[in-house]
């Protein structure tokens, strides 16, 4: 099993930046791809990115691409999500995804076993 934690949410401005972090910890020998999505209210989740957690192979959503960034330090199992340019339909609860049994990046949410709580981000105009 693998415990995932998220952290870095908050309240920012329109045009302004965060910085989102996940911590794993447990069995994260077994990890080989985590994610990044996003749950609005009333909303579907949402794909964000995603990387594959030995390779770095990345992948992101149209809604993330060119603004966000995903990185990753397996060593210290840490995943982080750079959000730039932040705008009102940004805000939501994010969520870390992580998968044992896929090894490339995936945007569909099935694909991932262990989830974490959530950090609200709320982008003001």
């Amino acid at each position: 099993q693998v415990h995932l934690v998220e952290s870095g949410g908050g309240l920012v401005q329109a045009g302004g930046s965060l910085r989102l972090s996940c911590a794993a910890s447990g069995r994260t020998d077994s990890l080989k791809v985590m994610g990044w999505f996003r749950q609005a209210p009333g909303k579907e989740r949402e794909f964000l990115s995603s990387i594959s957690w030995n390779e770095g192979f990345t992948e992101y959503s149209d809604a993330a691409q060119g603004r966000f960034t995903i990185s990753r330090d397996p060593p210290n199992n840490l995943l982080w999500l750079q959000m730039n340019n932040l705008a009102p339909e940004d805000t939501g609860l994010y969520l870390c995804a992580g998968s044992s049994t896929i090894t490339l990046p995936q945007s569909n949410s099935v694909y991932y076993q262990y989830w974490g709580q959530g950090t609200q981000v709320t982008v003001s105009s």
